[in-house]
């Protein structure tokens, strides 16, 4: 194909009207530009107002160090609590929160009352395991449920997450968990692929070997395939976090505190972890839901690969077999 006919492919000028009946009952319309454009803070100021916070932000946005925005930045809230608790809270307890498709044929159906329970059970047990607040967390696990309960727990307790995807090598894991500093893993013994069971554990075995900082590796059962455990280092997560309490109250923690790192993919080099926070973020991915998904609470349920954008209240479905340890 010529470099002509790329470029014709790049113009489009046609429009498409949505449906009629979705344009008259959509969250969103085209007065949200209009507002955005004549105020942006305030319109920003007014969409975090959709969350939960303990201490209510004074400030929208502080650009005095640009590229280094601060948004909200004297507000206080818990990521956990507006993705979790609010919603059981407010009586939706019994809502699904989470239906999970494994590959295998497995299927569970989690409600905002059980998922606040598993993850303030997991947040108790990275207590335990030493974890603290400011401190960082790697993550490698296939898509299953735990994932999103690990990474509540983390932003429950103001430990940053950092998910790796399940696929990496060894070295590529390492060189994660070294530029992020995590004192803790959380791994399961293997994953499905394409029907088979594929092992994870010994990708972390061969990682934390170069990475002393590593106290602990929490390991979640998926698979029941033979495993090496080292007794003085890793922990089963159904022993340690099963025992633990479902009462878990969750702190209170700035705007700009850290909420996850997101490394690239290292293909051009040595990966890059870009630190994304909680107040801001949370205000951006509860407004995403609401305006570029339409979603409506008592009705629709949102179809995903991996996702923790339970803030809305929506129900999802997590996918293993497209994703299988992405996120």
């Amino acid at each position: 194909m010529s470099n002509e006919s790329l470029a014709n492919l790049l113009k489009e000028d046609r429009r498409f009207a949505p449906p009629a009946e979705l344009a008259a009952h959509a969250n969103v319309t085209a007065k949200a530009y209009e507002q955005a454009e004549a105020d942006r803070l305030g319109f920003w100021a007014e969409q975090a107002r959709r969350l939960t916070w303990v201490t209510e932000p004074t400030e929208t946005l502080d650009w005095s160090n640009p590229p280094f925005a601060k948004w909200f930045a004297d507000g206080e809230l818990n990521v956990a609590y507006n993705c979790v608790d609010r919603h059981v809270a407010a009586g939706h307890g019994d809502r699904v929160a989470i239906h999970f498709e494994g590959e295998p044929g497995d299927s569970r159906a989690i409600t905002y009352a059980e998922l606040k329970d598993e993850v303030s059970r997991a947040a108790n047990a990275l207590t335990e395991l030493g974890v603290r607040a400011g401190d960082r967390v790697a993550v490698y696990l296939p898509m299953i449920p735990e994932a999103a309960v690990a990474m509540l727990a983390c932003a429950r307790i103001g430990a940053a997450h950092s998910v790796v995807f399940g696929g990496f090598s060894a070295d590529a894991v390492a060189s994660r968990i070294q530029d992020a500093d995590a004192k803790l893993v959380i791994t399961s013994d293997g994953g499905y692929r394409r029907g088979k069971p594929t092992a994870l554990k010994p990708a972390i075995d061969d990682a934390v070997a170069k990475c002393p900082q590593v106290e602990h590796v929490l390991v979640v059962r998926r698979t029941g395939q033979d495993t090496a455990f080292d007794d003085s280092r890793d922990v089963w997560w159904h022993d340690i976090v099963g025992r633990q309490s479902p009462e878990h109250t969750p702190e209170a923690f700035p705007a700009e505190h850290p909420l996850f790192i997101l490394y690239t993919s290292g293909t051009t080099g040595k990966p890059k972890g870009i630190l994304h926070t909680s107040g801001g973020y949370l205000t951006q991915a509860a407004y995403t839901h609401h305006a570029v998904f339409d979603l409506k609470p008592e009705s629709d349920v949102y179809w995903c690969t991996a996702d923790i954008g339970w803030v809305t209240g929506h129900s999802y479905i997590v996918y293993g077999p497209l994703a299988n340890g992405a996120t």
